[in-house]
């Protein structure tokens, strides 16, 4: 009995290392896109000064945006300073609260995984295989343009730059089901790194 618990510790365990090491990742990628957008503003505005404006800046900033919006949203999440109304949860204490804390990680693993599914289903990878890989013929039978249409300036495939969504979806579900495992006590909690307002953040 007491190897099978040492096992499922260890596979919690587990589970949230994988969890610290996308995290990892998603901190250098997040930095890497702010200097990336950081660099397109100034050119923006540099080449507007010299009235030599180039046209798929502008493109390449929102979708740079985009991309690290959903990213740095999954680093939140793990780091849990998330977007959240903490009124009821401040008046509660001791096991009342953890329950609670655990109750808002499973909502959060639910929607994460809805999120996955929906994904999947939009993005049909088994559709557009069983098609050869032919999006005319994918989209023609399922009215599913999406590896047709390719963005307005920078005339990327629309399928590559969506894939963020897919992205944070499996991200964020690592990350939920992480922090639920450390809220039932499952395994130990991950010490992070403890930011509690957007000036420590900063």
């Amino acid at each position: 009995m007491n190897d099978d618990s040492g096992a499922r510790r260890n596979g919690w365990a587990a589970l949230t290392s994988v969890s610290q090491g996308i995290l990892a990742i998603e901190k250098v990628v997040a930095g890497l896109l702010l200097a990336l957008l950081l660099t397109l503003i100034l050119l923006n505005v540099g080449t507007r000064m010299l009235r030599m404006p180039i046209y798929w800046i502008d493109e390449a900033s929102v979708l740079t945006m985009i991309w690290l919006g959903f990213i740095g949203a999954s680093v939140m999440i793990r780091l849990r300073i998330d977007f959240a109304v903490t009124l009821v949860q401040d008046n509660l204490t001791g096991s009342a609260a953890q329950s609670l804390r655990a109750v808002v990680s499973g909502l959060s693993l639910a929607f994460a995984l809805g999120l996955l599914v929906m994904c999947w289903m939009w993005m049909d990878p088994l559709g557009i295989i069983g098609h050869g890989f032919d999006a005319e013929s994918f989209a023609a039978e399922t009215f599913n343009f999406l590896y047709t249409e390719r963005t307005q300036t920078l005339e990327w495939p629309t399928w590559l730059v969506s894939m963020v969504i897919p992205i944070f979806a499996a991200t964020l579900t690592i990350h939920t089901a992480a922090n639920l495992v450390e809220d039932l006590r499952l395994c130990p909690k991950r010490e992070q790194e403890q930011m509690t307002t957007a000036e420590e953040a900063n």
